[in-house]
């Protein structure tokens, strides 16, 4: 799996305690081995993993190894980003993106923090 630095790597036996039941919003991403926009991703995940540690956590899912919860959340597109809150999907997104748009279009989120 494309490891994003400072990025921590869940399960679907650790899904729920990592993210349903996280104190801060939690940024998901759904990658695989396989997917090009992943590896382009990683670092702007690594950097808004360290620079917003206080606002937002972000970890990641191998949907390869772990299809119970890639079937759950009905993901079909790598890479895809959701957001939960209090235990709930609050934001989707699919694709990779520059760090400023992602930036961008979690304010919403940060907002409510």
């Amino acid at each position: 799996m494309i490891h994003a630095e400072g990025v921590a790597e869940i399960t679907d036996t650790t899904f729920d305690e990592e993210v349903l039941r996280a104190d801060l919003p939690v940024l998901v991403e759904f990658t695989a081995d396989w997917c090009g926009p992943c590896r382009q991703l990683a670092p702007v995940l690594s950097a808004i993993a360290a620079e917003e540690a206080d606002r937002i956590k972000v970890v990641q899912l191998d949907v390869d190894t772990n299809p119970g919860i890639t079937s759950r959340y009905a993901v079909l597109s790598m890479p895809t980003l959701m957001v939960f809150r209090d235990g709930e999907p609050v934001k989707s997104m699919v694709g990779a993106r520059p760090k400023r748009r992602l930036l961008q279009e979690l304010e919403d989120v940060f907002a409510a923090v």
